[in-house]
Formats: C-alpha cells, sequence, structure tokens
C-alpha cells in the first residue's frame, strides 16, 4: 500500500492537534484535587441527612434486601455480600467493604446493628472478624425499615459505575438512622462525628416536632436526653448536651461505670462495668497497667478481666489502705474511663450534595421532610396502581353483568383481535378492561367470583379515595407519618442504656470521702511518718511505764507527735529553711505499733534535709488574718503573713534564710498581740511581744530572739493569746521523765535578743530540758513518747502547777538507756 504525501498525514493530524487544550499544571492540579475532593466529601465519607448512610452502607444493605437476606431466611456468606455488592454497585476494595459491613454487625459499635452475624465478627477488645469465607450474615427485623417500600418507586434509582445495573440514590428509611447509630466520617477538609440515640426517645421527639413545628432544642431535649451509646456509660450535664444540639458542635463528658465494693477480707475493690464509646477494653487494661507499672497510680494490687457473654466486668483489687477514691480520680484522669465525645453534626443536604452543620431540630426535621416525600410518592404508586386494577374489576363487572352478549361476540369472533375490537366496540371497552375480559377463566361465572370481583371493585374505590385524601391533605399526611413513628417505636423502643446526669462531670474529692476526726501524726528522726486512732493510747497516770507506740530501728526514734484534723494541711519545716505542704489524710494510716512508712514518699525533699518541726493549717487559717513565727537552733526568730504558705508547690518552698550552721527548729501560728515565749536546753526562757518581731518577706533571714550560753540551744517556742497569759501554763519535760507546769504569768515580759530567765531547774537527776509546750485547761491529756518508742497518755491536770525554778515531778517511767523524744496536745 503506497504511504500517503506529508501534506496528507499533516491534514490527518490536525484534527488531533485540535484536541489538545492548554493548561497551567498549578490549575490541572487544583481541578483534579478539587474534584477528589467533592467525590469524597459527597461519595464515600459523609452520610446524607435522610437516610443517615454512607454510600458503601447503602450499598451492603441493597445487596442483602436484593439477594432476599431477610431476618427470617437462612444466612449467606459474607463473601457473597461483599462479591455482589463490588461487583454491581461498589468498585472499591473488599476488605475495606467487608469492614464496614462488619461494623454493622457489632453491636459495641451499633446501638442498633444492621446486619445479623454469624461468627466471629470482633470484639471490644479490638479483635479483628473472621475472613468473609468463614462469617454468614442476614439482615436485622430493624434493617428492613431501611428498605420498606423501596419498590413502589418511594426513592429515585440512579445508574451504577458501569451504568448496567440501578442502585437506590437514597433508601426510604423509616427509621432516623443517622441519630440512632450515629456515624464517624473523615472527608477533605471537614469531618463528621454524630453520637448513636434511643430509638424510643427519638420517635417521641420526631413526634413531638410534628405535632410542635415550632419547638426549641429544650423542648426536643424533654424525650432526647442526650446519646445512647451501645456501651453503655454515664454521659454528664446537660448544660454541654444542649449547647452541642442547639449548635450541632459541642463536647460531651462521658465516662464508664465504676463501682467501689468492699470485699469479704475488709479490702477494696474497683469492679468497673461499663466504658466509654469506642474505647478498646484490653487497651484500657493495658494502659492502667502501665500506670501502675510507673508509678503514676498508686494502691492497685491486681487487675481482672472477668467479662462475659453477660457483660462487661473490670475487676482492679486495690492493696491495703489504698484510697479507692483517689484511685478512682485517677483513673477518670490518666485513661479512657473518661473523655470527651467531641460532636460535630455534619451531613449532607439538598438532595446530597451539600455538606452542613447541622442541630438536633435540623437533623429531625430534614428527616420528616423526607418522609413527606417518600410517604407522598408510595401513596401516587398506590394509588396508580389501585386505579388501574379499580378499571379492570370494573369491565369486568360490566362484562358479568353483559355475559350473554360478551361470549356471543368472542364466540362469532374469528381470532383474539377482532373479538377485541367487538367488545371494545360494543361496550366502550378500553383495550385493557378488554384484554381482561377475554384473559377471564370460566370460572369467574360462578356466583361466589362475581361477588369477589364487586367486593374487590368496593376496596378499591374506597382505597383510591382515601389516597386521593391523603395527597389532598398535608394534615393528613403529618397525622399518617406521626402513626408510624409510634408503631416504630412500639415495635422497636428499648431502655436506654447510657445513663444520664444533668450536672457536670465532677472528680469525686477525696476529702468528701474521708470523715473529719482527729488523729495523731507521728514521725520519726529517721524519717518514718504514719497517722493513727488517739483511742488506741489508753490513758494512764503520771508515772507508769506507758506503751509500745512504734517499732523503730534500734538507732531510730520519735521526733514529732502533733494532732490536728485529717482535712488539715500539714505544713514540714525542714531543717534547711524550707517548707512543704500535704494533707492529713495524704499520710499513711497505721496501727499504734506499725513504723510507718518514709516521709519522702510523700514530700519531694532533699536526701540530707530533716523535719524539724510540723504545723497543723487549717483551712479557717488561710483567710485570717494571722502570722508565723518562725525560731532556729541558734535563737533567731522571724515573723512572716500565714498567707505566704497558703498554696505551697509539691517541691517546697523557702521559709526563712539561715545562717551558716544554723537550724529551723520551730514554727507556730501567731496573731496580732500574742507574745512569743521560747525555752532553752540549758532552762532559761525570755517572753516578748510578736510585734518585737516585724513582719519580714519569705525569704529573709531574721533578728535575735533570745541570747544562748554556749552549748545551749532552743527546746521550746510557743505563743500566748492576748490577755490569756493566767490561762497557759509551759509545760516542760527533761530528758529523765520529769516535768511541770508553770502559769505563763510568771515570765515577765522582756525585751528580745536577752538572756532571759530562769525555768526549770537542770540537775543531773533531771537531764537537760527536752520539751517545753505551751498548754490550757481545754488541752484535756498529753502524749509524750520516748527515744525508743515507749508512749504514755495522760490528763493534764496530772501535770502539777509549779514555779519557775523548780525541777519538776516524775512524769514517765523511762528504762534505762532511754529518753523523752516529744510531746503532744489533745
Amino acid at each position: 500500500m503506497p504511504k500517503k504525501n506529508t501534506k496528507e498525514n499533516s491534514e490527518e493530524q490536525k484534527p488531533i492537534a485540535q484536541k489538545i487544550v492548554v493548561n497551567s499544571i498549578v490549575k490541572e492540579m487544583s481541578d483534579s484535587y478539587i474534584d477528589y475532593a467533592m467525590s469524597v466529601i459527597v461519595s464515600r465519607a459523609l452520610p446524607d441527612v435522610r437516610d443517615g448512610l454512607k454510600p458503601v452502607h447503602r450499598r451492603i444493605l441493597f445487596t442483602m434486601h436484593e439477594a432476599g437476606l431477610s431476618p427470617s431466611s437462612k444466612h449467606k456468606k459474607s463473601a457473597k455480600v461483599v462479591g455482589d455488592a463490588l461487583g454491581k454497585y461498589h468498585p472499591h476494595g473488599d476488605t475495606a467493604l467487608y469492614d464496614a459491613m462488619a461494623r454493622l454487625a457489632q453491636d459495641f459499635r451499633m446501638r442498633y446493628p444492621m446486619v445479623n452475624g454469624q461468627g466471629n465478627w470482633g470484639s471490644i477488645d479490638g479483635d479483628s472478624p473472621a475472613a468473609m469465607r468463614y462469617t454468614e450474615a442476614k439482615m436485622t427485623p430493624i434493617s428492613q425499615e431501611m428498605l420498606r417500600d423501596i419498590e413502589k418507586n418511594t426513592v429515585n434509582f440512579i445508574p451504577n459505575y458501569d451504568n448496567s445495573l440501578k442502585e437506590p440514590s437514597i433508601l426510604p428509611a423509616t427509621i432516623p438512622y443517622l441519630l440512632l447509630n450515629g456515624t464517624l466520617g473523615i472527608a477533605v477538609g471537614m469531618a463528621t462525628d454524630i453520637p448513636p440515640h434511643n430509638l424510643g426517645e427519638v420517635m417521641d421527639g420526631l413526634v413531638h416536632l410534628v405535632d410542635n413545628p415550632d419547638c426549641n432544642t429544650e423542648d426536643l431535649m424533654k424525650f432526647i436526653k442526650g446519646p445512647d451509646y451501645p456501651t453503655g456509660g454515664i454521659i454528664y450535664n446537660h448544660k454541654d448536651i444542649h449547647q452541642a444540639y442547639a449548635t450541632g458542635k459541642g463536647s460531651i463528658v462521658t465516662r464508664g461505670e465504676a463501682e467501689v465494693v468492699e470485699t469479704k477480707k475488709g479490702g477494696f475493690d474497683i469492679i468497673i462495668t461499663s466504658i466509654t464509646y469506642q474505647t478498646n477494653k484490653s487497651d484500657l487494661i493495658m494502659k492502667i497497667a502501665d500506670l501502675v507499672r510507673d508509678k503514676k497510680i498508686e494502691g492497685i494490687k491486681d487487675i481482672r478481666d472477668d467479662s462475659d457473654r453477660t457483660g462487661l466486668r473490670i475487676v482492679i483489687e486495690l492493696k491495703t489502705g489504698g484510697n479507692p477514691q483517689r484511685i478512682l480520680n485517677a483513673l477518670y484522669k490518666h485513661t479512657d474511663l473518661e473523655k470527651k465525645h467531641h460532636l460535630n453534626m455534619l451531613a449532607l443536604v439538598d438532595e446530597g450534595r451539600q455538606p452542613q452543620i447541622l442541630r438536633l431540630k435540623d437533623i429531625l426535621e430534614h428527616f420528616v421532610e423526607h418522609r413527606k416525600v417518600v410517604v407522598k410518592r408510595r401513596a401516587e404508586f398506590d394509588l396508580d396502581k389501585a386505579e388501574a386494577r379499580a378499571h379492570i374489576l370494573e369491565g369486568l363487572k360490566k362484562a358479568l353483568d353483559n355475559i350473554d352478549d360478551v361470549i356471543k361476540i368472542i364466540k362469532t369472533s374469528k381470532d383474539r383481535e377482532v373479538a377485541k375490537i367487538g367488545l371494545m366496540k360494543k361496550f366502550k371497552f378500553t383495550e385493557i378492561q378488554a384484554v381482561a375480559i377475554l384473559e377471564m377463566r370460566l370460572q369467574t361465572l360462578v356466583g361466589l367470583e362475581s361477588k369477589k370481583i364487586e367486593d374487590e371493585l368496593k376496596e378499591k374505590l374506597k382505597l383510591i379515595k382515601e389516597l386521593k385524601d391523603l395527597l389532598k391533605s398535608p394534615a393528613k399526611m403529618l397525622a399518617l407519618i406521626k402513626d408510624e413513628f409510634i408503631a416504630i417505636r412500639e415495635k422497636f423502643g428499648d431502655e436506654r442504656k447510657t445513663k444520664f446526669m444533668a450536672r457536670a462531670a465532677k472528680i469525686v474529692s477525696v476529702e468528701d470521702t474521708i470523715p473529719e476526726q482527729e488523729v495523731v501524726m507521728v514521725l520519726t528522726k529517721g524519717g518514718y511518718v504514719k497517722r493513727t486512732d488517739p483511742d488506741s493510747y489508753k490513758a494512764q497516770n503520771r508515772g507508769g511505764t506507758g506503751v509500745i507506740d512504734i517499732n523503730t530501728k534500734d538507732e531510730d526514734f520519735v521526733n514529732i507527735l502533733i494532732t490536728a484534723n485529717t482535712h488539715d494541711d500539714l505544713l514540714f519545716f525542714t531543717d534547711k529553711g524550707k517548707v512543704y505542704q500535704t494533707k492529713m489524710y495524704d499520710l499513711p494510716e497505721g496501727k499504734r505499733a506499725t513504723k510507718g512508712k518514709p516521709i519522702i514518699n510523700f514530700l519531694q525533699m532533699g536526701m540530707e534535709e530533716k523535719v524539724t518541726s510540723v504545723l497543723a493549717y487549717p483551712e479557717v487559717l488561710k483567710e485570717a488574718n494571722a502570722s508565723l513565727i518562725m525560731v532556729t537552733k541558734d535563737g533567731v526568730v522571724k515573723k512572716v503573713d500565714s498567707s505566704s504558705f497558703k498554696d505551697v508547690r509539691r517541691s517546697g518552698i523557702v521559709a526563712i534564710k539561715l545562717q551558716k550552721d544554723d537550724e529551723l527548729s520551730f514554727a507556730h501560728l501567731v496573731s496580732k498581740g500574742d507574745d512569743v515565749i521560747l525555752a532553752t536546753q540549758d532552762g532559761q526562757s525570755i517572753r516578748f511581744h510578736e510585734a518585737d518581731a516585724r513582719t519580714m518577706g519569705r525569704a529573709a533571714g531574721g533578728v535575735r530572739a533570745i541570747k544562748l550560753g554556749k552549748g545551749d540551744k532552743l527546746v521550746g517556742a510557743g505563743t500566748i493569746k492576748k490577755g490569756e497569759e493566767n490561762n497557759v501554763h509551759l509545760l516542760t519535760m527533761s530528758k529523765n521523765g520529769y516535768g511541770k507546769k508553770t502559769l505563763a504569768s510568771n515570765y515577765r515580759i522582756q525585751k528580745r535578743g536577752g538572756s532571759g530567765i530562769k525555768t526549770s531547774k537542770v540537775t543531773d537527776k533531771t537531764g537537760p530540758l527536752m520539751i517545753a509546750k505551751l498548754v490550757t485547761p481545754e488541752t484535756g491529756e498529753v502524749i509524750a513518747i520516748s527515744q525508743k518508742g515507749q508512749i504514755i497518755r495522760t490528763s493534764i491536770e496530772g501535770v502539777p502547777a509549779l514555779g519557775r525554778q523548780t525541777q519538776g515531778v516524775k512524769i514517765m517511767r523511762l528504762k534505762a538507756g532511754d529518753s523523752i523524744a516529744s510531746l503532744t496536745c489533745l
């Protein structure tokens, strides 16, 4: 074949060249990305507000409907459903489609499952479903409500991906799936997150909306309390839920259900019976175990999953002495036992083409409008069908009334067509009626059969009138829709699974679970601390040997012993001039003879720091106009406003700036007009007005309080209320257990900085002073403890009131080598 010349080739290529469109790569990429984004938004990630479904779920349900997988049918292999859906309507990956189908079958994801699955369909522990060749499926009864009347031209059908079949653009949906099962989808530049709800509540809300079109969100929330998750749990705060429903966006706090249960052995367990929606149970348990391992949560002994087919049950066994409420608070804070569900009620409106944030009322209104369209089209379909049947029945009735003439025409006709024309000409039958008469069986001539035709005609005429009335009356249309809502509620309605709390979610304060009572705090020189019931100390007369209070090491002994309320803050002052704070109830509870636990477990102290003074700091004093007096070992005093210690950080703060080799020894609360009294190891004392020590900043150093002799040091400090000097005694105890009371008025007021006056006669028999503490008649009893843990509790009245220069009497009989360590007042 000869080659064409160049001119001919050029002319042939010219039309091809004209199809080339010059376009910027930037514009091409932009247009292509916009097309892709819209495809994802409209055809993949977002649901239609009318039936609440994404295309993949709509196609799965329609495929099962076509395959006849009704609730009364047998289960069929999931692979068949997936294959049919892929081949006919959804040309995407089989794994993605099967995952979407599995979700419809999972009762821990779907409030009302659409697929009745047989086999392993996954679990709340995150287990994947078995392969599609192993599982079987059919539709659930409620899923049929999504497709009811689809054969009655209630929705539009569109071509499938290869134009070989037709698929519904929307399902008729007699139930508001978008609210009942919710949805979660991430599109391009937007996302949707709608939680599931209770069918009965939503149907009641729809009925109310039909009756009251002008209702508001608050009105609807009288029926729809909030989300109803398939995993149960608790939702909180009417205000937050109202905000989300009124705007279409918001956060709702959800919690799993947890209960503190006392065990037979007297301990406590935390029992979790439900978890938050979309939380993996196994991951939750692992997270708790990790927190225990990392010591972020303390007090948990064991975690056990006792869940079975009857329900979820996670048992958290607590250690002896563990605070259940504190541990539960930590679980809420650090795990998904509590989390926020961020609502973003985005769906496609306007025939499924426009993404829009919707309020609760908007979703309900769109669904009602969808039902109006479906019911109208269903009525029109039924009307057309009834009119067509009535037309035939009218012809049959007329033929039966003139049966002899009809038979004569048929018998004399040479063929079917002539007979049809003859009937149409003689009796004015339409072609449809004439054909129906020709196809009529002889048995129709029986009287009973004739009666059936007449009755059916009457029934059809009645139905036609009702359908026409329905189509003419919007009120009747709404009444029918309302009746259908009520029928669905009665058929499928159930109780809420998620509990509703109108108040906001609140971490229960540990203080709310701990009774206010007086307790004794014991701190040893070695840094072991505990709190215990003061009633465990039996009152004795002075001079007794006491009882063993604490199991200390040989080199350890009790250093500080105070009483305070369980709810009081405790300020721990250290020898380095720092102060730390904790609650009394935070300290470990122990019996009288137990050792306690290291204080460094509760305070972030340095390894070289030692607690020298502990001050109970009740809430009432935080707001009062009070000050703190601090006194060092070398006799330096400093006054600081108490508000400086209102909130002490966990790592502690500086309380006083110390000179080299000095140590902070005492801290007391003081009010305006009070006096300060100090006592030393050698039996000296001084009393001066608190005003002599001006208020300083927290980091200041202080001023001279008393001039000490060589080798002397402070052993006690206290404050005397204004005008109370005749009602207050200075209680002193020496190393060998001798003690006495001396009236405060016996100590004249001096200027600070002097050597002071005698407060006790120190001899070899008594040993040096170890303790000096102010007491009042209200003091009641005192508890004294020795360095080896011997303790005595006795009435303050049993301690004699003596002069300043006396040595006192035997208060506690000590064993050889033991000495007084601390004293506290009850």
